[in-house]
């Protein structure tokens, strides 16, 4: 079985400030580790339930998170920035199993997180379809178009809950749940055996049942939180502008999304 792992860092157990997720700040080194831990418990999980490969993309900030010197033998870390639309999964094709996706957060707009946001601190919200766009979701949609099914997150709470309507196939562990600039954190020790065991029983089930089948069109309206900006990315091709702060671009292309927004935000 070839598993896809894509991760990230704010939605680990423990962070609640940007300071703990940035490289050069005092306390990032503790936070890294435990991103690495909670990668580490995905991966067991998914050689228990009979992976003999794993894909991983660091996909926070620097994506040079991981210590890869704890990873299993069967594991390949992609490091670094491809530049390629496919971002925060960069790597998955379609000889992929499925792909799960730990330490995510809620998106821009929602406030289950401290740290909530969608790619940068640009955007107020996203939506997609109507519905706030959160980075799962965007690359949650990604593995999709390569045929790969969604099985596995960890995250906050509400971005948990968000991610089930997407998927019908997705297990779930909540090691947070935010309260304005607070959270209420599972203890590491409880929070690594539920993705460690979630993990392997999202990998158990009918993989086939678990894929999703992509809207017909696409309709992205982005709110950024200075009008200037705005204004600069409504030359983007396609993209029309709403007023001052809100910019919409639409295809039936789920690609173009991924393109568009690797150049807007």
């Amino acid at each position: 079985m070839k598993i896809f792992i894509s991760a990230d860092m704010e939605g680990t157990t423990p962070t609640i400030k940007w300071d703990e997720c940035e490289v050069d700040k005092k306390f990032y080194n503790f936070y890294a580790e435990q991103m690495t831990r909670e990668v580490v418990a995905a991966c067991e999980g998914a050689i228990n339930a009979g992976a003999d490969e794993i894909v991983i993309k660091d996909a926070h900030d620097t994506a040079a998170n991981i210590d890869i010197t704890k990873l299993p033998e069967c594991a390949t870390l992609i490091r670094g920035w491809s530049g390629h639309p496919y971002s925060m999964v960069y790597g998955i094709d379609g000889s992929f199993d499925a792909v799960m996706f730990v330490g995510y957060h809620s998106a821009a707009g929602r406030e289950g997180n401290p740290l909530s946001h969608t790619m940068t601190g640009r955007p107020l919200f996203i939506k997609l379809n109507g519905e706030y766009c959160s980075e799962f979701m965007l690359y949650s949609y990604a593995a999709a178009l390569e045929g790969v099914p969604t099985v596995f997150l960890s995250g906050d709470k509400m971005l948990c809950e968000d991610g089930k309507k997407l998927h019908p196939g997705l297990h779930t562990v909540a090691v947070k749940d935010g309260v304005g600039s607070s959270a209420a954190c599972l203890s590491t020790a409880k929070s690594l055996k539920f993705i460690k065991d979630t993990a392997e029983k999202s990998l158990k089930q009918d993989l086939k049942k678990a894929k999703i089948t992509l809207p017909e069109h696409f309709s992205v309206e982005i709110c950024f939180k200075e009008h200037t900006y705005a204004n600069k990315v409504s030359y983007y091709p396609g993209m029309k502008k709403l007023n001052s702060n809100t910019v919409l671009f639409e295809t039936n292309d789920y690609f173009e999304v991924l393109r568009m927004v690797s150049f807007v935000l």
